[in-house]
């Protein structure tokens, strides 16, 4: 697995690289402080995951993930930042980050986010699902993650896939990125990805293929749908 992080303090850096170099086995890093190094790391290579800072030198925050969104495509973004403003976390998602942790989480926290993400997932912090004001979908959407971030959530085995979320199951099934599902529903992409959350919490799976064979077991799609 190839990644990219950023971040313009180095102390953290380090830390975060000693952290995923401990966690993973096959993992190759690239390690750069602040967006001029991130563009152009972005330019030279491929990478299966970036984790960045927020606000570092070389463009402004939102420009700066929006660029690397564009630049980027489908490989997953997860934003690592001391700052935490709703506006600014409800803003990231929207625009198809995947996931955003507050730099203050604990390292469990932050390893069980990426493996969420690489999944299909996006992390949200709890902090944010007591208080979703963005559009009317996602903000349901986000709400309806707080049954399982309760330490006292019931059986996932209990709950139900949405209409909206078996046709985010369909695109999965049709090997449909993100982007594309976003499209044909006509929704955003980080709407696309917290219904993926969801989804993978539901039906307790870890990847999209798992989902789409646990959604056919469970009569959510046919075989033919899965193209089984």
């Amino acid at each position: 697995m190839k990644v990219l992080i950023a971040d313009d303090h180095e102390l953290f850096l380090q830390g975060l690289e000693l952290v995923l170099k401990t966690h993973f086995e096959d993992i190759s890093i690239t390690a750069v402080k602040d967006y001029t190094e991130l563009f152009e790391a972005i330019e030279n290579n491929s990478y299966n995951l970036v984790i960045t800072d927020l606000a570092m030198p070389g463009a402004n925050s939102m420009d700066g993930i929006i660029k690397m969104h564009e630049l980027l495509k489908d490989t997953p973004i997860i934003v690592i930042s001391a700052v935490f403003d709703r506006e600014i976390v409800q803003k990231t998602i929207e625009i198809g980050v995947s996931g955003y942790i507050p730099k203050s989480s604990p390292n469990d926290l932050m390893l069980s986010a990426i493996h969420l993400v690489m999944a299909g997932g996006v992390y949200i912090p709890r902090e944010l699902l007591d208080e979703a004001s963005l559009d009317t979908e996602l903000s349901r959407t986000i709400q309806s993650l707080k049954d399982f971030s309760s330490p006292n959530n019931i059986m996932t085995k209990d709950k139900k896939l949405t209409p909206r979320q078996i046709d985010v199951i369909k695109g999965i099934a049709k090997g449909l990125p993100n982007k594309l599902i976003a499209y044909e529903l006509g929704l955003t992409e980080g709407t696309v990805k917290v219904h993926m959350t969801v989804i993978l919490k539901t039906l307790g799976v870890t990847n999209r293929t798992a989902a789409v064979m646990e959604a056919v077991k469970r009569g959510y799609i046919s075989k033919e749908q899965a193209g089984l």
